[in-house]
């Protein structure tokens, strides 16, 4: 599953920052005089995701970890849609970095232009939290066979991560399955019919608006979200990107070379032929996109949760509970089983100190008290007294606090902090407790069911389960994946070949696939197989060969296995 989508850019810490001390030379990594836990310190910092609840550590957990650090963080957040492409590109040019940076998909771009520290001496000279957390994953956290400097802490992934509820999948309205009698919905067929029966009782809403069963996002990198990872879900592959990767083999290829996709994909052609596609999908703007599922008036969507919360929450917020979603395992057919929950291991992005930090041992100590279990609760719950309350041992969110969060939880977000701090340090994932007996996060079943509106907690009676798991196949099924999430791993930035390659073949996707899709039907077919053979032409084939080789490579130095 991709990483979590944060927020605005250019975030200017406000007046009552504390002031920064000196930090010292950075080459003298053993000074702690200027690295004083509790100093007042300020560190810049550059994430490549946005961020939009931001609010320059003046919401109440950015004030608590301030008080416990001294640390503040004057932060900025990329809000293209080039996941921080073209900073990060001006940053290595220029040679001018922040202290901390969270790169995204850009790590190698940064270790070949020397901008990033090996944090494995750091780590092993002051970061007890950080080794603690870590634990047997540290050969993850490694750049290479050939490198094994730890340029970054991954902490958009969590450590023995337990999911316990679904957030991708089909996601269908409430009102939708309730009005139908709560149907069967396992297969594209299955899908189409729920769409196409209630917007053939409900073609406009209470207001005029036409209904729009189902809506794509294909903006920029929105489209591998929406567009095309759903092909790959629902034809029993997990989610790696753009690639298929043969688990015996570990060879890679275009997951939508699978003529199985193909089968996909001309099915997205005929919803777009017969009205149930919005015919907006491959011009609209991903904020358009946005709009349309705030108004309620978007039946359908196939995207995870990450990719549309703010438009839902702005739903919970209007009372509109009946008009949220959902998530159902939609399959090409019933012999296809989905992957979403299948194990990856431990993997993710991650955070870097780059050589512009003038004292990485405060940044490093910063970053192990974000990791110490202190550190974590305040990340995940809040403030003691405000967020959560502790009777019996046990915490507990507090009902006005979790009306606030299910009603209106970008408010929420924003003025207390909780979420918004997640890759500030490594965390424990869900399902794991900590030293009172307490989980670490707020999602675990209980919770989780807490957590769910009147309508929702409906459906879910309707179809018998108790949270949107239940309809998925467990993770109990499924190997460990040995290379993790595909599409985190570093790109050695000296593979000029790959790199431009790759961005041939996107290109013609990204214009291909919604030709193909947009279609007459007697069309497709021809439009979709010419896009193979010009993925091909444009270098596809050594691109996927050398691609095997990173990845067997990435197994070799996680796993210690001996591959041909």
């Amino acid at each position: 599953m991709r990483a979590v989508s944060k927020t605005l850019g250019a975030c200017i810490v406000a007046s009552c920052i504390l002031i920064t001390t000196g930090c010292g030379d950075s080459t003298d990594q053993s000074d702690s005089s200027s690295s004083d836990l509790d100093s007042p310190i300020t560190f810049s910092f550059f994430g490549a995701d946005a961020s939009p609840n931001w609010n320059n550590m003046q919401d109440a957990v950015g004030k608590k970890i301030t008080e416990e650090t001294g640390v503040t963080i004057d932060a900025d957040f990329d809000i293209s849609s080039g996941g921080g492409n073209d900073r990060i590109s001006l940053m290595a040019a220029s040679g001018d970095y922040p202290d901390l940076i969270f790169p995204k998909g850009n790590l190698s771009r940064l270790v070949d232009a020397g901008a990033m520290i090996d944090l494995t001496d750091l780590i092993e000279e002051h970061a007890p939290n950080l080794k603690k957390v870590y634990g047997e994953h540290f050969n993850r956290l490694k750049y290479s066979n050939d490198d094994p400097s730890i340029y970054w802490l991954p902490t958009n992934g969590a450590v023995d991560q337990i999911y316990f509820d679904a957030t991708n999948g089909a996601a269908i309205q409430h009102r939708v399955v309730k009005e139908l009698g709560y149907p069967e919905i396992k297969t594209l067929e299955d899908y189409e019919n729920v769409l196409r029966q209630y917007y053939e009782k409900h073609p406009t809403t209470e207001d005029g608006q036409p209904t729009i069963p189902l809506t794509l996002s294909a903006d920029g990198w929105r489209r591998m979200i929406t567009v095309t990872d759903p092909a790959a879900m629902s034809t029993g592959i997990p989610g790696d990107g753009e690639y298929y990767i043969n688990p015996d083999t570990y060879e890679a290829i275009l997951h939508y070379k699978r003529p199985e996709e193909k089968k996909y994909f001309e099915w997205l052609n005929k919803m777009y032929n017969e009205g149930l596609l919005d015919k907006d999908s491959f011009v609209q703007k991903d904020d358009q996109y946005k709009s349309k599922i705030a108004s309620g008036r978007v039946l359908s969507l196939l995207d995870p949760n990450w990719g549309f919360s703010d438009a839902e929450n702005a739903l919970k917020s209007a009372g509109k509970d009946d008009m949220t979603y959902g998530y159902y395992p939609v399959t090409l057919d019933e012999s296809f089983q989905r992957k979403d929950f299948q194990d990856i291991g431990f993997d993710g992005y991650g955070i870097g100190i780059t050589v512009d930090c003038e004292d990485p041992v405060r940044a490093i100590k910063f970053l192990d008290w974000m990791s110490s279990e202190e550190g974590q609760v305040l990340r995940n719950w809040g403030v003691e007294g405000e967020h959560y309350v502790v009777e019996d041992g046990v915490r507990n969110i507090p009902a006005d606090v979790q009306e606030q969060k299910n009603k209106d939880n970008n408010t929420f977000s924003k003025e207390s902090g909780v979420g918004l701090y997640y890759i500030f340090g490594a965390h424990y994932g869900d399902g794991v407790k900590d030293s009172t007996d307490n989980y670490y996060t707020t999602n675990y079943p209980e919770q989780i069911q807490q957590g769910y509106s009147e309508v929702e907690k409906e459906a879910l009676k309707g179809y018998g389960i108790t949270t949107w798991k239940d309809l998925f196949p467990s993770e109990e099924e499924f190997p460990v994946k040995e290379w993790g999430a595909a599409y985190n791993m570093p790109i050695p930035t000296d593979s000029a070949d790959y790199t431009v390659a790759y961005q041939k073949t996107q290109d013609i996707v990204q214009k291909r696939i919604a030709e193909a899709i947009t279609a007459s039907p007697d069309a497709f077919s021809r439009i979709y197989d010419d896009m193979l053979t010009e993925i091909d032409n444009a270098g596809a084939v050594a691109m996927e060969q050398q691609y095997t080789e990173w990845i067997k490579d990435r197994v070799r130095l996680w796993t210690g296995k001996e591959i041909q």
